[in-house]
């Protein structure tokens, strides 16, 4: 195991930006768990351009590790130390419009559909699901 070097601001910025927190809260309320990027893309309702944009963010910042499994790339919380006050803190902030639990129910879902705890999905049922709009053209 290596480690690496936690930038204090960057870890700010990274998890001042409302869709990250959501994503750190799932995994911090499910610390053993792994996610791919179809189940945040599912859970959160977030298409998946946007999640991996943020899912990198959170690596880079040093709140996130990953690993790869054939086509998939799991996220987990890292486990350096120097990161550990601030998942307690995200797992404390309040939840008042709810976002976080719906979040959570949305992920357990999603891992419930998984066989074996791999991901078997081929891309985001939100995604299939989503309505694309046209795109406007101006002449």
């Amino acid at each position: 195991m290596h480690s690496i070097n936690i930038e204090p601001t960057a870890l700010l910025q990274a998890i001042a930006d409302k869709t990250r927190l959501r994503i750190l809260r799932i995994l911090v309320s499910l610390p053993k768990e792994e996610a791919c990027l179809c189940d945040l893309t599912d859970s959160l309702q977030e298409p998946e351009y946007n999640v991996s944009r943020h899912l990198k963010v959170l690596r880079n910042a040093g709140l996130l590790s990953s690993r790869k499994d054939g086509r998939w790339v799991y996220q987990s919380l890292s486990s350096e130390k120097s990161v550990k006050p601030f998942y307690r803190l995200i797992a404390e902030i309040p939840d008042l419009d709810q976002t976080f639990a719906k979040d959570l129910k949305r992920f357990k879902n999603e891992l419930a559909k998984r066989s074996n705890k791999l991901c078997t999905k081929d891309g985001s049922d939100f995604e299939r699901q989503a309505p694309r709009s046209p795109r406007k053209v101006t002449v």
